[in-house]
């Protein structure tokens, strides 16, 4: 049972006192209003060309096949950056296949985009965690947050922000978290501000928006979401939206964690980016989901695998019955402001922190596959024109 999520008493301190506003010189764009409209198309039509293969060691596609992982891991942190070398793929923390406490691990992997195998790199400062998220600015790679696990199962989300510079393999230290979470949302907007959105702070599920300026290393409060909070939660940020489905929230009396379906939509304000106005979203395609991949992409959002049934690290449901991963994909498609549904991975998995893109190639790093078994799977999406 995770101890942590099973405290009584919620944060009673935002941690923004003293925060400078971000500052921003983009011109306002006017909001849209949402339609609820549906489209059941193959995946080529539904991504401008984003189709999905299979995973690593079975794609037929490209030059290359992505090669499994040194060892099996799950709820990794991932992120891609394009270097003087060429593309590489990164992974970080995570859970091993034990799926125990011990299991979580530092272990930190790096992959150039067409070598044969990935290299073990320098982890990041400080134990293993899970539920970390990552995202590439400016040359860097920029981790956030997650939980520990102790022997006694105490967990505790950190506030920490680590930076790698790729180039030379060196961690370097960023102002911390205002509200340390775990398990949020993350993107990057207009190549300037990082957002972190809602998520898991040491005893409850949190409604902050957290925005991070790496030019000036500040935190700014963005507007809170209007929904329930959630921890596991999937989305990402496109143009000038950040969308985000799903999650587990805390169900009272007898407390415990239960699926929050629904899918929310918000618009950043390019004048002041600290606010977004926020509107809930019709049903996306499929059951509501936990911890899917998930990747903002040109004008859409894509979403592959998850669970239905909220977990723990191990793979077993709060309510007792052992997660299974959902074989699906969708999208949300921001330009006619509707649904998709769209072809698949051929492996479905769950246990995720993203979905990452390395030039014209996008891939899903790791994860759990049926009877919840942590892998070292690779899996590709590719992207055509």
């Amino acid at each position: 049972m995770n101890a942590r999520r099973w405290a009584t008493r919620p944060p009673t301190n935002s941690g923004f006192s003293d925060v400078p506003a971000v500052r921003s010189v983009w011109l306002r764009r006017a909001p849209t209003p949402v339609r609820a409209g549906l489209r059941a198309l193959g995946l080529g039509a539904a991504l401008a060309g984003i189709g999905c293969g299979t995973p690593g060691g079975g794609a037929d596609f490209g030059p290359d096949v992505p090669p499994a992982l040194p060892m099996p891991v799950a709820n990794n942190a991932v992120a891609a950056i394009e270097t003087s070398a060429g593309w590489s793929v990164f992974s970080f923390l995570g859970i091993d296949s034990t799926k125990l406490w011990s299991g979580v691990t530092t272990a930190s992997f790096r992959w150039d985009v067409g070598s044969p195998a990935w290299q073990v790199i320098e982890p990041p400062p400080g134990p293993g965690r899970l539920a970390a998220t990552a995202q590439a600015f400016g040359g860097r790679i920029y981790l956030f947050g997650g939980y520990t696990v102790a022997g006694d199962g105490a967990e505790q989300s950190v506030p920490q922000v680590d930076i790698l510079d790729p180039a030379t393999g060196r961690w370097t230290r960023a102002a911390p978290m205002p509200v340390p979470v775990d398990d949020a949302v993350s993107g990057v907007w207009r190549d300037s501000l990082i957002y972190l959105v809602s998520g898991w702070h040491d005893s409850d599920n949190v409604a902050a928006v957290q925005i991070y300026d790496p030019a000036r290393d500040a935190w700014a409060e963005g507007t809170p979401i209007p929904g329930p909070p959630v921890f596991g939660h999937a989305g990402g940020v496109a143009g000038d939206a950040i969308l985000y489905i799903d999650g587990a929230r805390v169900q009272a009396d007898p407390r415990t964690f239960v699926l929050e379906a629904s899918s929310w939509l918000g618009r950043i304000d390019p004048t002041d980016p600290t606010r977004v106005a926020w509107e809930r979203l019709p049903d996306h395609p499929g059951p509501g989901l936990y911890r899917a991949a998930a990747l903002g992409v040109g004008s859409r959002i894509l979403f592959a695998g998850g669970s239905d049934n909220p977990y723990n690290y191990n793979g077993i449901g709060y309510d007792g019955r052992r997660a299974e991963p959902w074989a699906g994909a969708f999208a949300f498609d921001l330009t006619t402001e509707s649904w998709i549904t769209v072809d698949a991975p051929y492996t479905p998995t769950m246990d995720h922190r993203g979905i990452v893109i390395a030039g014209g190639r996008a891939f899903i790093v790791g994860g759990m596959t049926a009877g919840q078994q942590v892998t070292d799977r690779v899996t590709e999406i590719s992207l055509r024109d």
